[in-house]
């Protein structure tokens, strides 16, 4: 059994999908840009209006005067082939690249029911990203095709009785030399059904080895080996821009198409997306390039799409941009079975996409995880990337605190102290919260550190008070100022 993806007037659609194009006004591909160019394919509305292959580029403008001309695009092309070769390398390991515009894929030994399933699944796809795509499968690779012709865009036609679908079908349909057809039609051949009526041997004997070619195919063909495409090992996108842009929408129009053929490619080959790098050429200068790294493999297009789009919505480029290339780092996906405590990040990606936004917003540099910094200077941390799971709780110290703990205050509670007079000993503190003779002092303890860097230096002295009318407290001088620090329990 053999599935056939196809998609009529192909180079056509291929241009159409490249561009923020109307899906419902009138188009037509165009041989040249001159007025002599001809037309070669035409959508369903020009083809309502009256435009059909072979108009001039005048003629089609007079029956339709909405016209929209395009000239052909081989980067659109190979774009949509690219695309639907990665739609059919889904179905079954083995592709062909049969046509432009059409793709074979061997399913013998599928299931019939799953195939048609997945066959219509795939055509629909090819539809939504806008290429309007239709599946035929059936027993040989050129019967597949037929059905695939004759097929709606977003359905599939499965053929189980060979004899009633090609009988009606005209006898152009099996594709006869051009020497063979007034000699059908003297005969009043006009269909497979009457080509297929007649004696096999007769036929042969009159019309050689062209005529036996010609039966075969008016019975449906037979199996034959596919000439298998080779799957990308690389997986990038390249565009270059008809106009420069300097705005966000054509970018991610773009992009969104390049994610979702770049997704298919690497689920083809059991693969993820583990890093992504983004290259804008620019009308003026360098270019611009970033690289993103996923925190976890994935395949998903918006996910991918959303990275872009974060870095994108805070890009300021210095000119127009002219280009782009999306390269994918490929990865084996992580598949795991999660712990029945998992701490890990239920959305990985979302949370990337929320640390990214928030970045732009108030700097990379104040977004992070508060680490102690390496150094004995007091409630010093810096900013860490956040981990993707959280760490398990550190293991209790084998020996129990020694002392009352401290609460801090935050921040420190400036004071004010009175010394007896000729001693250094702290007689009375005021502070906003509380007031009090000192009973008992311990101290002064002495830290100090970064004298190296005159922007690092830093030095405090801390001392240990009890108030006559109760309370244990930690007093700091920091330069000139005082603070009590906080309170013991």
């Amino acid at each position: 059994m053999f599935a056939v993806l196809h998609i009529a007037d192909f180079p056509l659609h291929a241009v159409l999908r490249s561009g923020t194009f109307d899906p419902g006004r009138p188009a037509a591909l165009f041989d040249g840009n001159g007025k002599k160019s001809l037309v070669t394919a035409a959508n369903a509305t020009a083809r309502a209006a009256g435009v059909v292959p072979g108009l001039t580029a005048p003629q089609a403008v007079a029956r339709c005067a909405a016209l929209a001309i395009h000239p052909p695009r081989p980067a659109a092309e190979a774009e949509a082939r690219a695309l639907l070769l990665a739609t059919a390398l889904n179905l079954a390991p083995v592709v062909e690249d049969t046509a432009p515009g059409a793709a074979t894929a061997d399913l013998r030994g599928a299931d019939p029911d799953r195939v048609a399933t997945a066959a219509r699944a795939a055509a629909a796809h090819l539809v939504a990203t806008g290429l309007p795509a239709a599946a035929g499968i059936a027993r040989t690779p050129f019967l597949a095709l037929l059905a695939a012709r004759r097929s709606l865009p977003g359905e599939a036609i499965r053929i189980d009785d060979e004899t009633a679908f090609l009988a009606p079908l005209p006898v152009e349909t099996a594709e006869p030399p051009p020497a063979l057809v007034p000699v059908l039609a003297a005969w009043g051949v006009r269909t497979l059904g009457a080509l297929h009526s007649l004696p096999l041997a007769d036929l042969t004997a009159r019309l050689g080895a062209a005529g036996l070619a010609l039966a075969r195919r008016a019975r449906g063909g037979d199996p034959r080996p596919l000439r298998a495409h080779a799957p990308p090992r690389e997986f990038f996108a390249v565009h270059d821009l008809e106009e420069p842009v300097a705005t966000l929408e054509p970018l991610l129009f773009l992009l969104r198409r390049s994610t979702e053929r770049l997704a298919l490619e690497l689920r083809a080959a059991r693969l993820a997306a583990a890093g992504l790098t983004l290259t804008l050429r620019l009308e003026e200068g360098p270019g611009h390039a970033r690289g993103f790294r996923l925190p976890a493999p994935t395949a998903d297009p918006d996910i991918l799409l959303r990275a872009l789009h974060t870095h994108l919505e805070s890009l300021r480029t210095d000119a127009a941009i002219t280009g782009l290339r999306l390269d994918v780092e490929p990865a084996r996906p992580l598949e795991r079975q999660p712990g029945l405590f998992e701490t890990g990040l239920r959305d990985p990606h979302g949370f990337a996409d929320t640390l990214a936004r928030v970045s732009a917003l108030v700097g990379a540099e104040r977004v992070g995880t508060p680490r102690p910094a390496d150094t004995h200077r007091p409630d010093s941390a810096t900013l860490a990337p956040p981990a993707p799971m959280v760490p398990p709780p550190e293991p209790e110290p084998p020996h129990a605190p020694w002392g009352p703990p401290l609460r801090r205050f935050r921040p420190p509670l400036p004071a004010r102290l009175e010394f007896a007079t000729g001693e250094r000993r702290p007689r009375y503190v005021w502070t906003e919260r509380f007031a009090g003779e000192v009973s008992a002092v311990r101290g002064p303890w002495c830290a100090s550190g970064g004298w190296w860097q005159p922007d690092l230096n830093w030095s405090r002295s801390e001392w240990d008070i009890a108030l006559a009318g109760g309370g244990l407290y930690r007093l700091l001088r920091a330069g000139d100022a005082w603070f009590i620090e906080g309170e013991y329990d």
